[in-house]
Order: C-alpha cells, then structure tokens, then sequence
C-alpha cells in the first residue's frame, strides 16, 4: 500500500554513512535534508553524492533539501563554556564582550542594541531563559532574568513577539546557495524570511548560480505568520516549512497548533507545498518507540493535510535513525486510513484560470467519480501533479516525466509517484502505449484496468497539458 505523506530526514554523524543511508530510504525516507548550520560544502557535496547512490540501489526516487542557516542571532562563548542563570539577577549582553562570565556575554548578532527597547523580552536557548531588557546602554542591552537556567555556548536568542532586523539572507548564504546549485539540490530552504522579497533574491541568487531548486520558505517568524505576510511569501516561494521551534518561542507555544493548521490550509489552497516539522519525534533520539503525544502529533500533521513531515535530531545525531523513520512511516499511512474524502465540496470555490489547471482538476474530478485505479500525469515541470495532489481524490498519481529534475521534485508531492518516461518522438500514440508500459512494468496497474491519463499537445512542451483520455489498460485504442 503507498503512504500519501512524504517523510524528510535530516542528515548528520548518525545518518551519513553509505549503510545507514540505504536504510533510511528502504525504511521509506523521500527527502534527504542538507543542514547547512553544521559542516562544510564538501561535506554536503559528499553527502548528496551518496544519497542518489543509495536511491538508485534501493530503486527509490530521494530529493535532496539544503536547508540555509539564516542570520545567526545568539550568544557568544563562555569562559568555562556555560553559566548559571538565577532569577533576578541582572545580566548584560553586550556586543563588545570576547569572552562570557556569570554577568555578561557576547552576541553575534550585533544589531541587538538598536532591535530593542526597555521592556522587551529576550528568550534564549528555544524559550528555556526569559530575559527582560531594563536598559540599552551603546552596545550592550542589560537585562534582568525572568526565567533562569543553565545558558551555554552559541545558544540563540528570540524577541518575543518578533521584532529582530537581522537579514534572512547572510554572506554566509550567499555561498551556501552556490554549494546548493553545484550539489544540484531539488530544493533550498530559507531561514527567516520576513516578505515575499527575501524569497526572490533567494531565487535570483539560485538562479544566477546555475539552480533550479525549488523554494521553500521556513515560517518561524512572528512577522511571517500575519496573513498579508503569510501570502505575500507564499506567493514568492514553492512550498512553506512550519517550523514550530523558533515559531513557538516568537509566538508563544499555544499559538502554534492553530497556526499550523492555517498554514496548511493556506499553502494548499495557493497551490503550495507545506513540511511540518521540529520535534516530532523528539523522544526517540533516545528512546527506541515515541511517545503518544509524538504519534498523535505526527498523525494530526498528516490529517491536516500536510505535503510532508520533517524529522530533524532524530535522524541527525539520535541513536534510533532507521527505527524513527519505520514508526513514522506507520504512523502517517495510519493515520491516512482514516482520512475523508469529499472531493465536490473542494470544487465549490475554486476558480481556474488556466487550461492546464482546469485540466487536472477535471482529472481529479473525474478519477473520484469513476473510481479508476490511478492518475497518469505526462508532464514536464510537474505542474500538473503539483495542482492535483493539492486535493484528496483518494486515488493516487503517478507523474510520467523525462526530466530528471522532475522526477525529484514530485518526491514531496503529496499522493504523487514519480515515475522516468522516455519521450518517443512526438507520436501521441506511441507516448501514451509508453506511458502504458511504464505502469504496467512498475506494477501499478493491471490489464483491464481504469485510468485517468493527462497529455499536453504539442507533446514535450512544458505547462501545456491540455487534453484528458479516459483509458483501460490493454485495450486498443
């Protein structure tokens, strides 16, 4: 049976090796996420190099996500490598410090001192440290501790409520692009962005560098998650990245239940695509099975609808890496089980504009009410998948394609299977008895079976699909 949500992992000291890698995608990994906050470009390289060899052994078709780092806004290091923070006690950050004591410690982000005022809240390390600004003295912002802890080396700083300057983009990025276009990378996350305009340089600079990565757009800004923010970066980006953990410490946990169920709905109602992730299997970084709370949360994404969901410590640096992704796996296709699907209540507000568009959604139309076995998609840009997997029809799509890049990126696509076709001329007849071969071949149909097939003529040209055939396998045409 095919599980709809796609699962993407992050690659680290526990995942990297050729053996565990070939694990991780039998266990059913379809994304591979490059962290570029740790490592070199030439780890990253080696890295990619060996996710597509593993893919092709294990015949699995595995994307790869090279994840920016964004602004780095955290705390310096510490003379004895971290501190002990008692409520009360009045501590400073201060720009101009090399080295931390129990009274006071660098920042990277040195635009601190001009982001805030008396009153403001600093949260550090993920919200764990609640600091409270008493007063902006030339570089250094003295606080006064709310909320106490231990605070240790480069752990990052928040405002809460949102309100930091720092670029989405660093020089540190810039490079980091260039790694992601060499590497060849099916997409590139972006780190803080704030409008739609952080995503078109990201894009620009991709683009200038050789790439063709799709963008996704990391939502974990207060800023990002106000509606006209919201719609203004999705228009500029291919998919959004719910990233609850930075997300959480700006807003305040409880929001971001409600906020995550928004952004799913949003993202697909603009034809987006959407990830969930940070924590949800935290627990098994040590524990060999998660906990309920962590299987409800990962099958309350999949109900959501979201396109995929992220492991991130689990499968970097967690003891459990292969077991992780085999429970998630279980969890998603369960909880798919039990998913509804009315599909003539989605149409009701829809408007279609384009006859490529137009055309998948009679595609989805037409395979809900017929119950045929599956959706064949001969596309170029994967265009057309992307439109169609965007609504439940219960029934899934395979995306024909002779683009290698295509291939790829439709492995995130929820519902959607991508599958290579070799375009024979520009025969229409023989292309769809090719078409054909494929499914049978790849064992997703049988003789005698339904399909719902889309084609664009004149036949290779990219957003052009514009005819639907109704066709049984096997029967001549």
């Amino acid at each position: 049976m095919l599980r709809s949500t796609k699962i993407v992992a992050t690659l680290g000291p526990a995942s990297s090796s050729p053996e565990v890698l070939e694990r991780l995608i039998t266990a059913g990994v379809d994304v591979v996420r490059l962290n570029f906050s740790h490592g070199t470009a030439a780890d990253h390289t080696q890295r990619a190099e060996r996710v597509r060899e593993a893919g092709r052994k294990a015949g699995r078709t595995v994307a790869i996500m090279c994840d920016l780092q964004g602004p780095k806004i955290r705390v310096g290091k510490f003379k004895d490598g971290k501190i002990l923070l008692e409520k009360g006690q009045a501590f400073v950050l201060d720009a101009d410090c090399p080295l931390g004591d129990q009274n006071r410690c660098g920042i990277d982000y040195k635009e601190l001192p001009q982001d805030v005022v008396p009153g403001a809240i600093l949260l550090l390390d993920d919200g764990r440290l609640k600091l409270e600004v008493t007063e902006v003295r030339g570089n250094a912002v003295h606080t006064v501790v709310r909320q106490g802890g231990v605070l240790s080396n480069n752990k990052g700083i928040n405002r809460q409520g949102g309100g930091l300057t720092a670029p989405a983009l660093t020089a540190k990025d810039f490079e980091d692009i260039r790694t992601a276009a060499a590497l060849q990378a099916d997409f590139l996350a972006v780190s803080f962005p704030k409008s739609g305009a952080d995503m078109y340089m990201a894009r620009e600079l991709m683009r200038a560098a050789g790439g063709r990565a799709m963008l996704i757009a990391k939502i974990e800004r207060a800023e990002a998650v106000k509606e006209n923010a919201l719609l203004d970066i999705m228009g500029a980006c291919d998919g959004i990245m719910v990233a609850r953990g930075d997300l959480a410490v700006e807003v305040g946990e409880a929001s971001v239940p409600a906020l995550q169920k928004k952004m799913i709905r949003l993202a697909r109602e603009q034809n987006k695509l959407t990830i969930t992730a940070t924590q949800m299997m935290e627990s098994m970084v040590e524990s060999p099975v998660p906990t309920r709370a962590e299987v409800s949360d990962v099958a309350n994404a999949v109900l959501d609808g979201t396109d995929a969901v992220m492991l991130s410590a689990e499968t970097a640096s967690g003891k459990f890496p292969v077991e992780t992704v085999e429970y998630m796996d279980r969890i998603c296709f369960e909880a798919e089980q039990t998913q509804s699907i009315s599909l003539d209540q989605e149409f009701l507000n829809r408007v279609f504009s384009r006859v490529d568009q137009s055309i998948a959604m009679a595609a989805l139309f037409t395979a809900y009410h017929l119950k045929v076995k599956a959706i064949a998609s001969l596309t170029e840009s994967g265009s057309t998948a992307l439109w169609m997997s965007r609504l439940n029809c219960g029934v899934p799509i395979y995306a024909l394609t002779s683009q290698t890049s295509t291939r790829y990126r439709c492995a995130l696509f929820r519902d959607t299977y991508p599958l290579m076709i070799k375009y024979v001329g520009h025969d229409r007849d023989e292309l769809l008895r090719e078409a054909e071969a494929v499914l049978l071949r790849n064992g997703v149909v049988q003789p005698g079976d339904l399909i719902v097939l889309t084609i664009g003529e004149p036949i290779g040209k990219a957003g052009g699909t514009n005819t639907l055939k109704i066709l049984k396998i096997g029967a001549p045409e």
